[in-house]
């Protein structure tokens, strides 16, 4: 499928969601390196990202189970609205610099709890090509962590 194709699709199946769910929103579609991020104008984005980004979560989901199967092959999706991802990838890398200055000056590992799995995912992305520090998630479920060490 063409990409105009799949974004014209995108829009339509997020349009049909949103419209379930009473929310509107003006909907921009944008191609990234790994599939689509789906952005959100809306007024009620504290509902739309609801504590600590759940609604935003499953939301993104939702659309990506249904964007996929419509397209008939796995696409990430990702949502934005009010900049919340990106603030929080900011912030996300800011922490992953912390962490990797104070496992380099105290020579030792460092533990991350209570992030999500895209959370994580953004901190291994920072890290992949890192000389100097290595990332490994460990657990399951809730009690999943991020570690930080040292490489040598």
């Amino acid at each position: 499928m063409s990409e105009k194709k799949d974004q014209k699709i995108i829009k339509k199946i997020t349009e049909e969601l949103l419209v379930l769910l009473g929310i509107e929103a003006d909907i921009e579609i944008r191609e990234n390196d790994d599939g689509y991020e789906i952005i959100l104008d809306t007024p009620d984005s504290g509902i739309v990202i609801g504590h600590h980004g759940d609604i935003l979560e499953s939301l993104q989901l939702i659309l990506s189970l249904c964007i996929s199967r419509s397209l008939k092959e796995f696409k990430r999706i990702s949502v934005e609205v009010g900049e919340y991802r990106k603030n929080r990838e900011d912030w996300l890398k800011n922490l992953a610099q912390e962490t990797k200055d104070k496992v380099l000056s105290e020579r030792r590992e460092f533990t991350l709890p209570m992030l999500k799995a895209w959370e994580r995912r953004i901190i291994h992305l920072t890290f992949q090509n890192d000389d100097e520090v290595m990332t490994e998630s460990v657990g399951d479920g809730k009690d999943r962590v991020l570690v930080v060490r040292p490489k040598t």
